[in-house]
């Protein structure tokens, strides 16, 4: 709960119309890696430690209160929006008694990551004890970011908005990225003071450093690499985010000992877990829950979502992995294959064209082409469970609930719907019946019919 021994907190500004986004969906619940952007962030300060955390809501705000609500996350609300400063201080009631730094970060500003907010949070009480601390970075095209004139050793002489900013202030690079890091027992003081004399006729908050500086206070900036610190106003700036997010994650899953064949064709999720020596061929898409053994090879084209796939286990190419799919050790799952909410033991193997739903798998059965669990009835789902060892043979439907014991087999083409017994041969067909010449027959009798004869 602290930071040191301070005790910290984080508002968290939410409360833009994201009119850009032209979306139904609140801006900040755009996801990213398969995450809101905003609980991206929620993360990341729960990681610190924070005593409290407050959300700030404008337009949308039930979308945003019933995210952050399931974290216990309070919210206040700015109803008209008045700038970054005026948002702030609606979180006053929120923190109201609480006595230590308080982190200022933005909805639609995803990927700052948790030990950044600890180098703001450690810079607030270091040696010089500065009354700020400005998060910095310098884009490659500064534009209509607000600029920072600091000294050498990061004290800062000015913070201006870009729109009322000199010309030679123009030429400076290094740019506000809106973070801050500050004493709660300073910060609304100096918020009551911010007034909106600019060409927005705004408060913002970037204003509170200069008005600590004309009090003698000093405030200082760190910086960061400008796309820690990307935002998000618009789908083609989310999707930059997400591409950069990705080349991340993909760098981190291959200096961890996996392999990626096509790096740039690989999608992971913001939880995806990837273990040693796992090799991962092009154009495979990860959804929440997945998690990987050492090992375990995923073949092209396949979509894998809440899955949990063993050590040396093989999935794909063109395979779909579902959530409660989980994969033994060395067990293989093949092209056209889908799993759901099913368990396939060590060593077994659905090599291709399979669905299985609902269903418990043993050790070294194997599932033949064709195969499905009817695990539906149109009202119910229903569980099936096939022994270990057990031959389920091609284009069978095994309709749930049923039991195939160990080691038994099914002939191929049967539709069985009572259990069958370990070791025992089921065969559910009708005989075969070939009928010499009727083929024939029914070819000429046809041609006659078609020529009206």
């Amino acid at each position: 709960m602290t930071a040191g021994t301070t005790p910290i907190a984080a508002i968290i500004l939410a409360a833009g119309k994201g009119t850009r986004m032209k979306s139904d969906l609140h801006k900040v619940l755009h996801p990213i890696a398969g995450r809101p952007m905003l609980l991206h962030l929620a993360a990341a300060v729960a990681d610190l430690g924070t005593e409290r955390t407050v959300v700030v809501t404008g337009a949308g705000r039930e979308q945003v209160e019933a995210a952050v609500g399931l974290l216990g996350i309070a919210t206040a609300l700015q109803s008209e929006q008045r700038g970054t400063a005026h948002a702030v201080l609606q979180a006053q009631d929120a923190l109201r008694g609480f006595d230590g730094i308080v982190l200022i970060l933005y909805g639609d500003v995803p990927l700052v990551s948790s030990s950044t907010m600890r180098r703001m949070l450690d810079a607030v009480q270091g040696e010089t004890a500065p009354i700020a601390v400005v998060l910095g970075f310098r884009p490659a095209t500064p534009g209509a970011y607000g600029r920072i004139i600091a000294d050498a050793d990061g004290g800062i002489r000015k913070m201006v908005e870009a729109k009322d900013a000199t010309p030679a202030e123009l030429t400076e690079t290094l740019c506000n990225s809106g973070l801050m890091a500050v004493r709660a027992r300073d910060l609304f003081r100096l918020l009551a003071l911010v007034g909106n004399d600019n060409a927005a006729r705004e408060y913002y908050l970037p204003d509170i450093v200069m008005l600590a500086q004309a009090e003698g206070a000093r405030s200082i900036v760190i910086e960061t690499a400008a796309d820690e610190v990307a935002g998000v106003n618009s789908r083609a700036e989310l999707a930059v985010v997400e591409a950069s997010w990705q080349a991340g994650r993909r760098a981190q899953a291959m200096a961890d000992g996996a392999t990626l064949i096509a790096p740039e064709t690989v999608w992971f999720a913001y939880d995806t877990v990837v273990g040693r020596d796992v090799v991962i061929e092009p154009n495979v898409i990860f959804g929440p829950g997945v998690t990987i053994a050492d090992g375990a090879v995923i073949h092209g084209f396949s979509h894998i979502t809440g899955a949990t796939i063993g050590a040396r286990a093989e999935v794909g190419p063109y395979a779909r992995l579902r959530p409660g799919a989980v994969l033994g050790a060395q067990s293989k799952v093949g092209n056209f294959v889908e799993m759901k909410k099913a368990v396939l033991g060590a060593g077994a193997k659905a090599s291709h064209l399979t669905y299985l739903g609902d269903a418990d798998i043993g050790a070294g059965a194997n599932i033949g082409a064709g195969t499905i669990t009817c695990n539906y009835d149109g009202f119910f789902k229903a569980r099936t469970v096939i022994g270990a060892g057990a031959f389920i043979g091609s284009n069978s439907a095994l309709v749930a609930p049923v039991t195939i014991g160990g080691g038994a087999i099914v002939a191929a083409g049967s539709v069985v719907t009572t259990d069958v017994d370990a070791d025992a041969l089921c065969i559910v067909r009708p005989p075969q019946i070939a009928k010499p010449g009727w083929a024939r027959r029914f070819r000429a009798a046809m041609t006659a019919k078609k020529a009206g004869k």
